[in-house]
């Protein structure tokens, strides 16, 4: 963990922003919980234990900093509430998630699936792909093996 810390410092710095206790307690809780996809407010209770100083805007504040220096990604899985996650060491791109509809289990996806999808936007619209976001909506393994179906429109 004090390696990842040592690297999102110095991703900070370059961008002429300082790790402050504030900030490093956030990372923490977002290193700890890592596969958790947090929301804020969740991020913040977790800070609060560590840090009981620490205040939900200021938190709001950090993850927001975080995430315009690609450092956390912002994400919504469609059911009306922003959660965070860290990006990965070294991923050039966003990494990808399924969503189950029935139980809310969330998985990741961690190759790149859109590199020829990429090609093509830049060759045929001339947009230049900064960066990308897909996630998948339907039925886990567990949900399937249950028996869930759902209704197909």
């Amino acid at each position: 963990m004090e390696h990842r810390i040592d690297r999102i410092k110095k991703q900070l710095h370059a961008q002429s922003y300082k790790l402050t206790p504030q900030r490093e307690a956030t990372v923490r809780v977002l290193l700890e919980r890592e596969s958790d996809h947090l929301s804020a407010e969740e991020i913040y209770l977790l800070v609060k234990e560590k840090a009981p100083e620490i205040g939900l805007a200021t938190v709001y504040r950090t993850l927001e900093l975080l995430s315009e220096l690609k450092i956390v990604d912002k994400i919504n899985f469609g059911d009306g509430v922003s959660r965070y996650d860290l990006r990965k060491e070294g991923a050039e791109h966003f990494h990808h998630h399924l969503v189950c509809i029935e139980c809310g289990s969330v998985e990741e996806i961690m190759d790149d699936l859109l590199g020829d999808v990429e090609k093509i936007v830049e060759n045929e619209w001339g947009f230049k792909v900064q960066d990308h976001r897909l996630t998948f909506h339907g039925l886990c393994k567990s949900c399937q093996k249950a028996g869930v179906e759902t209704i197909t429109s």
